[in-house]
């Protein structure tokens, strides 16, 4: 239809609303086709409306566009009522299907709840957890490290109908990494021989758990392992720097990781005692930088706050030509006081009495500097009653031995 035709339809409507209203009464009561056959022959030029008789009474007849526009008028009638009855069968099935839904939703819960698979894992988490353990439990694997637990990988149908695929295969994978993962933290607490049998077990699985962060962390914890125990400044070199490119990777995989900032802090460090005065105050810089982090993440960990504590002693201690090299390449050299590292040893201590040999011969080092002899010596005595065990300890040992000395009249 033409822009013209549109017009003329508006029109025809505006002037004869009067008798429209009648044509109108006239198509409810006796429906649009008697109403056709009756006015057909009664059409004239007029504008407005013309009556005919038959005989039951008076008959409106409509000329020209004013009969398209009834017709349509009338079919949006129809299409309204049928919009109502569609409404009405909506309002008396949605009820139902809700409540439908509902005890659908309800028969999975109760059917994941005695799940043979779900009390499985149930058992195998009762077994394992006897003990501390730096691996998170199966019900906290999927938040926590990234595994899918059995309750996770059922066969079953979900509300929508649809066929889970049975992933019993995915779920025997997960068990065997968490049981990896389990045997490296325990090779990791054990004697030098048991760490460095579980640096090769987790170097030789590098290519099939590469990809996961709870996998690179812990080979970079191993790396620092065989760090602390070899006397090798090659290897020790080779260890440092191996180790900080795993971390990295695993900082890389996922930003939220404590242990991964943690373990890569570390390696800088260590990668720290290879370098030049310039590569040196940068690691050490990295070395703050995701130690923060990792405290952030994770504030409950006292190895942190005993790292920490590390640093700012270390940095209380930078010569005039570090400062001014920092200075030079940084714009502002890194500052800490023996204060702060004492607050971090204090900390760590608070949050774990007796946590290391090396932790009570750095706060006695704390209380030399500032003055406080009786305090020191104090340390030493805390220090010494701790058995040397670790490489780190008798390291240890051999610091509080030059500085028992140092601190005798």
């Amino acid at each position: 239809m033409s822009p013209s035709d549109h017009k003329g339809l508006i029109l025809g409507v505006l002037a004869g609303a009067a008798g429209f209203s009648v044509a109108l009464l006239w198509w409810k009561k006796h429906g649009a086709s008697s109403y056709f056959q009756q006015s057909s022959a009664a059409w004239s030029t007029a504008n407005g409306p013309a009556f005919a008789q038959d005989k039951q009474g008076p008959v409106v007849v409509l000329r020209g566009n004013q009969l398209q526009v009834l017709e349509k008028i009338g079919s949006l009638l129809q299409s309204v009522e049928e919009l109502k009855h569609e409404v009405n069968i909506l309002k008396e099935t949605i009820p139902k299907l809700e409540e439908q839904i509902r005890d659908e939703i309800r028969g999975k819960s109760d059917g994941r709840r005695v799940s043979p698979q779900h009390k499985g894992l149930k058992r195998k988490k009762s077994e394992t957890s006897k003990g501390p353990a730096e691996y998170p439990s199966s019900e906290d694997a999927e938040s926590e490290g990234g595994y899918l637990t059995a309750q996770d990988t059922e066969s079953e149908e979900d509300v929508t109908g649809v066929k889970r695929v049975d992933n019993s295969k995915t779920t025997r994978e997960a068990d065997e990494f968490l049981s990896f993962l389990q045997e490296a933290d325990k090779k990791h607490s054990g004697t030098e021989s048991e760490m460095q049998e579980g640096f090769r077990t987790l170097l030789n699985s590098k290519e099939k758990y590469g990809n996961k962060v709870e996998f690179l962390w812990r080979l970079t914890r191993a790396y620092s392992d065989m760090y602390t125990i070899t006397s090798d400044s090659e290897e020790k070199k080779s260890y440092a720097t191996e180790g900080k490119i795993v971390a990295g990777k695993a900082i890389e995989l996922n930003g939220s990781s404590a242990e991964s900032h943690r373990w890569f802090a570390i390696m800088c460090g260590y990668a720290a005692e290879f370098e030049n005065v310039q590569n040196k105050i940068k690691n050490g810089y990295l070395f703050k930088e995701h130690l923060d982090k990792a405290i952030e993440l994770s504030p409950q960990d006292p190895l942190q706050y005993y790292l920490l504590g590390r640093w700012c002693y270390e940095v209380s201690r930078l010569s005039w030509i570090e400062r001014k090299v920092a200075a030079t390449l940084f714009g502002n050299p890194p500052t800490a006081t023996v204060q702060e590292a004492m607050h971090n040893f204090l900390k760590a201590e608070e949050m774990h009495p007796g946590y290391s040999k090396y932790n009570y011969v750095f706060l006695a080092k704390c209380y030399k500097d500032l003055g406080q002899k009786a305090t020191a010596l104090k340390y030493c005595d805390d220090a010494s009653a701790i058995a040397s065990v670790t490489k780190e300890d008798r390291d240890a040992q051999k610091d509080l031995e030059v500085l028992i000395t140092s601190l005798s009249p």
